[in-house]
């Protein structure tokens, strides 16, 4: 074969011999074919053994179509290549991977790893991942895949295209803002019914305990007046009819400390000062709580409810005057 070889190059014919088929008993391969691994572990431990399976370097190719990504790759239960458009601004890595598993039944684990071998996440957004190459495993195969460089728009190309978008997005609103805010209406609405179902009879069993309290606070604040109109009385009859006033005036002199003594331990319990409207709003609580817990009321159930349908009847508010529609909270509690 050397005296052959020797001979084409004298006669100055650019030609090869033609190689036989086998060298000391091995075939020679006839297409360089690339060797894959198959991780036993998790990527990161960058440890595995080789696998048996030979795979094409093209099986997953990234080509960009229309400006989206066009994810082209290989199922491997119906062996046919397949061809996957990605939003890469709204699609996430975890929705592609379910996309992927729906399309071929087969396909038992589906993961994305990193070139360095971390995993990434299902949140992760595909426009991110294309920026860079990451490996695509499927079940026990890896593929390496480069995604091309996307070309940078230019600033003056950029600003079109933001202006473009503005342009749709607001023709969008314009066309289904109306039927947005039907469609809400609707739902607030009912979620008003809702609420006011639950509340009726929790606002029944509140009225009866509060009459209950207020009933008792009055009682008590009357009780009050008649102890001291008889304390007054009784003072009266002992000091003109049955002693003289120099034996009641020490008497009194007690009776008005230890009454200054009750109103300061008042303020020492409970940190206010002894003012009669805060004392009975204090008393008719008491009795309110307690009242509750006897007939099982839930309070803070209660509250979140109508905390919940006072911001459902302010959203329909806000809902219903389509100059506030878009202005925060803030402002519009400013304005009014």
């Amino acid at each position: 074969m050397l005296a052959g070889l020797g001979r084409a190059l004298r006669s100055g014919r650019r030609q090869l011999p033609v190689l036989l088929g086998r060298r000391d008993g091995c075939r020679l391969p006839s297409a360089p074919q690339v060797g894959l691994w198959r991780h036993t572990r998790a990527w990161r431990d960058q440890e595995g053994v080789p696998y048996s399976t030979l795979v094409p370097s093209d099986e997953v190719t990234v080509n960009y179509r229309h400006g989206l990504p066009v994810i082209t790759l290989m199922l491997p239960t119906r062996s046919e290549r397949c061809q996957f458009i990605v939003k890469p601004v709204v699609t996430t890595v975890g929705a592609f991977l379910q996309d992927v598993q729906r399309e071929d039944k087969g396909i038992e684990r589906a993961e994305v790893f990193t070139t360095d071998g971390s995993k990434v996440s299902d949140a992760t957004l595909m426009e991110v991942l294309l920026m860079n190459d990451f490996r695509l495993v499927i079940n026990n195969t890896a593929y390496n895949v480069s995604p091309p460089v996307k070309d940078k728009l230019s600033s003056e190309h950029a600003t079109e295209m933001e202006d473009i978008k503005s342009l749709v997005h607001r023709l969008f609103v314009a066309l289904h803002l109306e039927d947005h805010q039907i469609r809400k209406e609707r739902e607030l609405l009912q979620k008003l019914d809702h609420l006011k179902g639950e509340l009726l009879p929790l606002e029944q069993m509140k009225t009866k305990i509060m009459d209950s309290a207020d009933a008792k606070t009055s009682r008590l604040l009357w009780v009050g007046l008649a102890l001291m109109s008889t304390q007054g009385g009784a003072l009266a009859w002992l000091t003109w009819w049955v002693y003289s006033w120099d034996i009641m005036e020490p008497v009194t002199y007690f009776i008005t400390y230890g009454s200054a003594m009750a109103f300061y331990a008042y303020f020492v319990l409970t940190k206010q000062d002894y003012i009669y409207p805060h004392a009975k709003d204090r008393q008719f609580l008491h009795y309110f709580y307690r009242k509750s817990k006897k007939q099982r009321f839930n309070v803070e159930r209660y509250n979140k409810l109508k905390d919940d349908l006072a911001e459902a009847e302010e959203s329909l508010r806000r809902l219903r005057q389509p100059l506030q529609l878009r202005l925060p909270i803030q402002e519009i509690n400013d304005k009014d």
